[in-house]
């Protein structure tokens, strides 16, 4: 919709943003906080490391939202949070999208991505294929080929948030499960977003650094602002912080749904059946939620992808959902890059998984340890640049626990040198027993991996799983994806 002088005023003052406004009366067609976008008579919003130079080849920019006056012969909005404003005014662009949807939002360090896909299959079996998607994987808008997108971010910039949410809209979509990370709350790219429910999965140290939160604390605390913003909240009980974290979750809510492994402290409870290489098998217990009781074949390996389904069941529970689109929706379930598993002949199997901090890493080997208990394990491991820097802490102490053999190499490594990524990796391996090596061409430590591995052993790929890219000094680098070059060296072996 248009954006009028008024409408702007409005939204900015209600939210308390507004600190000085131009006069006269506008009317904007476009908005957008990228100069390569820009249309004719676009309101531009000023964020980031923006230089006025910028504007100089810009054409079509007939308003400024900004922190501070720019010296342009332009009218000026100034406000005193620009990402905020930016939030406020998408949503108003794209005619709050929002509004049409019912939405339920995961966080948590790890598994956000696998409950996110678990409850979209579910409510897409509900919605006969009306639910959207955003996840760190693919953003899907819709059931055309077209609809669907592979992410950039987590949780994509407010703008992208709301323009693909009026998108799902457009393309019919009833429901939509996505993933809100705790740079979402610290970068203000969900401000003035509520949920219908929000699903609060784990806590352990990620994503501490300089660009990113400076400590656990203030990450913890950034994760646990899904629940104030969340109609009804679910919590793993076996989470880490746990007395925080429900503290905090009841503070606007008389009930929480918490769920956990039998025993171990949830109102909704699980037995794990069977943890095979390819599927598992999970039972619920009867409970007040009654279309979540009865025992299901999931559609992916590893017991620890069991506590995700609970919490996708009882989320869609919430969204309406029958026992039947349960059933059907975890027993079809896929997550591109996440735990597939190849037989290489001569050479054992390997895993390829999107694992990419201690505590998935940790999940992903103990599981891999237990189903080929006699082989070596052989971890291929980088850890991106300029992001996440306590990873690589983290990296050193799983594969000092787990592994035989660690291949450190390169993955999104951005402005800083890959050697050197790895070599800090590197000094936390305690356990003298690790053989460690250097390859920082991906494709090649995968390849040497594999080619070392006896036919008892495993070889865990970890960290980009079908990523179509590398990050390298701001660009995307075309790159295969490490899944295909697995597929690629168990060709050869078959030939």
């Amino acid at each position: 919709m248009k954006l009028t002088s008024k409408t702007i005023e409005q939204l900015l003052t209600a939210h308390h943003l507004l600190v000085a406004q131009p006069t006269g009366d506008q009317t904007f067609d476009f908005l957008h906080y990228d100069t390569r976008q820009v249309k004719e008579n676009t309101l531009f919003v000023v964020k980031g490391a923006f230089r006025v130079a910028y504007l100089d080849k810009v054409t079509g920019v007939t308003g400024l939202i900004t922190a501070e006056k720019l010296p342009v012969d332009l009218p000026q909005w100034q406000v005193t949070d620009v990402q905020k404003a930016l939030s406020v005014l998408s949503m108003a662009f794209f005619d709050y999208p929002q509004n049409d949807l019912w939405i339920g939002a995961f966080t948590g360090t790890k598994g956000k991505t696998t409950a996110a896909y678990m409850a979209f299959e579910i409510l897409q079996h509900m919605t006969k294929q009306h639910t959207a998607l955003f996840s760190t994987v693919d953003r899907i808008t819709g059931s055309k080929p077209t609809d669907k997108k592979k992410s950039d971010l987590t949780t994509p910039e407010s703008y992208e948030l709301f323009k693909d949410m009026r998108q799902a809209v457009d393309n019919g979509m009833t429901h939509l499960v996505m993933e809100v990370s705790s740079q979402a709350y610290l970068k203000q790219r969900v401000y003035g977003l509520n949920f219908q429910v929000g699903g609060f999965l784990n806590i352990s140290p990620d994503h501490i650094g300089p660009n990113e939160h400076p400590t656990f604390e203030d990450y913890l605390a950034h994760k646990m602002m899904l629940f104030d913003h969340a109609e009804q909240v679910i919590v793993n009980a076996e989470s880490a912080h746990l007395p925080e974290v429900i503290a905090h979750a009841q503070q606007g809510h008389q009930k929480v749904y918490t769920y956990s492994k039998t025993g171990q402290g949830g109102e909704y409870t699980y037995d794990s059946l069977e943890s095979a290489i390819h599927e598992s098998r999970l039972t619920v217990a009867p409970c007040d939620l009654p279309e979540i009781a009865g025992t299901y074949r999931l559609n992916l390996p590893g017991d620890f992808n069991e506590s995700n389904a609970l919490a996708a069941l009882v989320m869609t529970a919430l969204a309406g959902a029958k026992h039947a689109d349960m059933v059907a929706g975890l027993d079809t379930v896929f997550i591109p890059g996440r735990m597939l598993s190849l037989p290489i002949p001569g050479h054992g199997v390997a895993f390829v998984d999107y694992a990419h901090n201690y505590a998935s890493m940790r999940a992903l080997l103990q599981f891999a340890q237990r189903q080929y208990p006699d082989g070596q394990v052989i971890v291929v491991v980088g850890s991106p640049g300029n992001k996440g820097v306590s990873r690589r802490a983290d990296f050193g102490r799983v594969i000092s626990e787990f592994a035989d053999t660690v291949f450190l190499t390169a993955d999104d490594p951005q402005y800083e040198s890959p050697l050197a990524i790895a070599k800090e990796i590197a000094a936390h391996i305690t356990n003298p027993q690790v053989t460690v090596k250097f390859e920082m061409d991906r494709i090649q430590a995968i390849q040497q991996a594999i080619a070392l591995a006896k036919p008892h052993d495993i070889v865990i790929v970890a960290g980009k799983g079908e990523d179509p890219y590398q990050k390298i000094n701001g660009v995307d680098e075309p790159y295969v994806g490490d899944y295909a070059v697995v597929q690629n060296v168990s060709k050869k072996n078959n030939r």
